[in-house]
């Protein structure tokens, strides 16, 4: 996904893509441990997936903050 996807998301969407994104990536990590999987760039689409929520969550928590303090 692109970023500007996670941009149009909500709070509680990026928290679901989030834990479905990490979940994926343990499967995935598994399946790597076990010989089983086929290809590595989903790894790497899913590791940047799950920094791109963990940093709009953080932004939105930051500018929340600001906000309240104001």
């Amino acid at each position: 996904m692109k970023s500007s996807d996670f941009r149009e998301m909500s709070d509680t969407e990026l928290i679901n893509k989030l834990s479905e994104s990490k979940e994926e990536l343990f499967n995935l990590r598994i399946q790597l441990a076990t010989g089983q999987l086929e290809s590595f760039n989903r790894i790497t689409e899913l590791r940047r997936d799950v920094a791109r929520c963990h940093t709009l969550l953080r932004q939105r928590e930051i500018a929340l903050a600001e906000e309240n303090q104001s």
